[in-house]
């Protein structure tokens, strides 16, 4: 397997314990070269996650990206992201040609059992594979060109067959894309591959990108926000919540934030506790506002119009923010 994270120093420490789940849970794989694609990640926490790798026999390969902006060719506007997100879009060039397959893994990603299967999902003769987000407010997907019917998908976990991105010219097509948009967009990355790649991109399955807030959310409403999303049959979005394989803490319960009431936060807990960063203090100041947002999870489950309301009310405020820049 080969495997790409994109970073920064300020989120080095959950790359890490992205990095030691993934390392912990496919021990028995037969390959398996991580690439990291850094900005501004110093010294002393390379040398930290180099042996890390080491200790699990595993190859950890550095990849400096701190000209990515020079790489676009146009002003960039990633509307409050870190552009440490965009570095995603240049895997083709960046890793090595003899590379044909890559599994990029978003930092906040938490790896819960192999991803063998996942590894060895034919994709159809698609570009890449991700995990749909019918959640996704519409005002973004009209900015994008999708459809009322079009799914959007997470770009937190991508499968890609670099063979094929090269073939086909995808990250040309891509920069084209977001150049049309004025080099802004609310998602910057994902709307880019969203809107880039529409049509190429392989629905896989929620257990490979699950979002912890999707727990309190019924099936029936995630069909309801996008009719694509039955391509996610009931019973295979149920083992996903029960059983993920790779947890994605997307949104505002991020579990090193103090006073988040996250369900998955322990496999977060434990993975950090096997790295160098381990006992690092969580950050506070947002314990009111985690509770009042747990809280809201709840309602989601109990009354989920009540949810659509709030996202109606305060969602397109933030949509509106991010435009500002």
């Amino acid at each position: 397997m080969n495997i790409v994270y994109a970073s920064n120093e300020t989120y080095v420490r959950h790359m890490a314990a992205s990095m030691v789940s993934l390392l912990e849970q496919n021990r028995r794989a037969g390959q398996l070269t991580i690439y990291v694609l850094s900005i501004g990640i110093t010294e002393e926490s390379r040398e930290k996650l180099s042996g890390m790798a080491k200790q699990y026999g595993r190859k950890l390969c550095f990849i400096q990206l701190s000209d990515i902006r020079e790489k676009f060719g146009f002003d960039v506007d990633t509307r409050g992201f870190d552009i440490s997100a965009m570095g995603r879009l240049f895997v083709g060039r960046l890793l090595p040609e003899k590379v044909i397959r890559v599994l990029y893994l978003d930092c906040d990603t938490i790896v819960t059992e192999p991803l063998g299967k996942l590894w060895n999902q034919d994709l159809q003769g698609k570009v890449l594979g991700a995990v749909m987000e019918p959640t996704i407010y519409q005002a973004v997907r009209d900015d994008i060109g999708l459809g009322e019917k079009d799914p959007y998908f997470n770009s937190g976990v991508l499968l890609i067959d670099l063979k094929r991105w090269r073939e086909t010219q995808a990250e040309q097509r891509l920069l084209n894309f977001y150049r049309s948009k004025g080099g802004s967009l609310f998602a910057c990355d994902q709307d880019t591959i969203n809107g880039g790649l529409k049509g190429e991109i392989f629905a896989l399955s929620p257990r490979y990108n699950f979002f912890p807030n999707y727990r309190y959310f019924p099936y029936r409403e995630l069909v309801r926000c996008c009719k694509a999303y039955r391509q996610v049959g009931k019973t295979e979005f149920l083992q996903a919540k029960r059983r993920p394989a790779v947890i994605h803490y997307a949104g505002d319960e991020r579990p090193w934030l103090s006073g988040n009431l996250n369900h998955y936060r322990k496999a977060y807990e434990n993975a950090l506790a096997l790295t160098p960063w381990a006992g690092a203090e969580k950050e506070r100041g947002k314990e009111w506002y985690l509770l009042a947002y747990h809280l809201m999870d709840y309602l989601t489950w109990i009354c989920p119009p009540a949810r659509r309301a709030i996202s109606r009310a305060f969602g397109m405020k933030v949509v509106e923010a991010r435009r500002k820049g």
